[in-house]
């Protein structure tokens, strides 16, 4: 991999920094074919000033089928200007974009052509099932370090799902992320607060659990996902459980204020046992102690029991099962994305004490329907 005699102009050393930057001109959006075929990765025009704007200008095939694309991230970021692991001279060059399904990662270059990016590696699932343990990997995010990327489960598609780091010059699976996990068990998104020292990370559910649909029985006995876990970064081990409550199923999306002063963040859940309610909830430091709360809750819409699957017909609604979440640059906006029709942008307006404990939000916004405080 190639590295720059200077600091990669890309890394920002705050976030006031990054949204003063130019504006990007090309964006890449994953493709998943649902069918036989292989996935692919389509670059966009981004740039208002040009002719093409919006359109695509190029669609990456992969080399195999059947992988399931999802997240994909950077090899390198502003990560890598952290004190105590500096790797400035890295290049923000490749993205790696594992598959879920098939345990593959790609390894694309958008170099020596940005528009036209090409695989230049690809790791196979037997190189992370050898040296990290892992399968059905899923999201990638460029550490002070290495790659780091969350696994759902192991080789056999049960527990523990985990982390394991990939060396961002070559690219070989180093292995296994943590050295002592605590009761964690279940795995999905990670993020961290690299001035706290701290990693946060959340759960879905084993690949077992997960790969052919929603189990209702699983899920009415609450054996999804409903904790968050804290972590010791440097030294790679197990804290804290934050315990939502076994009613909050699926505790997905992790989106950690950008500010890096503040030890605050937002999770998503996708629906409640109680009511079919979709939640966000804010995770914070309190003195040497994280908790969380519920900040946001959008409210499952009423249904005819007669339209709706066995599984909500004793509910009466259809849940908003909102999937993903996302914090603006600035921490003041909270977009969130539901199925299987509602798409809400949520305005958050809050006051902070000591080390950013958020206090519940004077008002919220939802464009979608029936957005409230928690």
């Amino acid at each position: 991999m190639a590295t720059l005699l200077r600091a990669d102009p890309t890394f920002y050393a705050s976030p006031r920094l990054a949204a003063q930057a130019p504006p990007e001109t090309l964006a890449y959006v994953v493709i998943v074919n649902p069918g036989q075929g292989p996935d692919g990765l389509a670059t966009l025009d981004a740039d208002r000033s040009s002719k093409t704007y919006g359109t695509v200008l190029n669609t990456l095939t992969t080399t195999h089928a059947g992988d399931e694309l999802h997240h994909f991230g950077w090899n390198a970021c502003s990560s890598s200007l952290c004190p105590y692991a500096a790797h400035p001279h890295v290049e923000r060059r490749y993205l790696l974009a594992p598959g879920i399904r098939s345990s593959r990662i790609y390894v694309i270059d958008t170099k020596p052509d940005p528009r036209a990016p090409r695989i230049v590696k690809t790791i196979e699932p037997e190189e992370i099932a050898n040296r990290a343990g892992y399968s059905r990997p899923h999201t990638s995010h460029c550490g002070p370090d290495g790659i780091y990327v969350s696994a759902l489960g192991s080789v056999t598609g049960d527990g523990p799902g985990g982390i394991f780091i990939i060396d961002h010059d070559t690219f070989d699976v180093r292995g296994r992320w943590e050295l002592d996990r605590g009761p964690q068990y279940l795995a999905y998104d990670f993020w961290w607060h690299l001035g706290y020292d701290t990693m946060i990370t959340s759960e879905w559910g084993t690949p077992k659990m997960i790969e052919n649909g929603v189990n209702p029985e699983i899920l009415l006995k609450g054996g999804y996902g409903h904790q968050l876990h804290i972590w010791d970064l440097p030294k790679r081990r197990h804290r804290q459980v934050i315990d939502l409550g076994a009613e909050q199923q699926m505790v997905l999306e992790l989106r950690p204020a950008h500010d890096p002063s503040k030890a605050y963040g937002f999770v998503g859940v996708v629906t409640s046992l109680k009511d079919l309610s979709a939640s966000v909830w804010a995770w914070y430091q309190d003195d040497n102690t994280w908790k969380a709360r519920k900040v946001i809750e959008i409210p499952a819409e009423p249904a005819d029991p007669e339209q709706l699957p066995p599984l909500l017909k004793g509910f009466k609604a259809v849940p908003p099962l909102v999937s993903d979440i996302n914090l603006s640059l600035d921490d003041r906006f909270l977009d969130g994305g539901g199925k299987p029709r509602r798409q809400a942008r949520l305005r958050l307006e809050w006051t902070v004490q000591g080390l950013g404990r958020p206090v519940l939000p004077r008002r919220v916004e939802g464009l979608g329907r029936q957005a409230r405080r928690g």
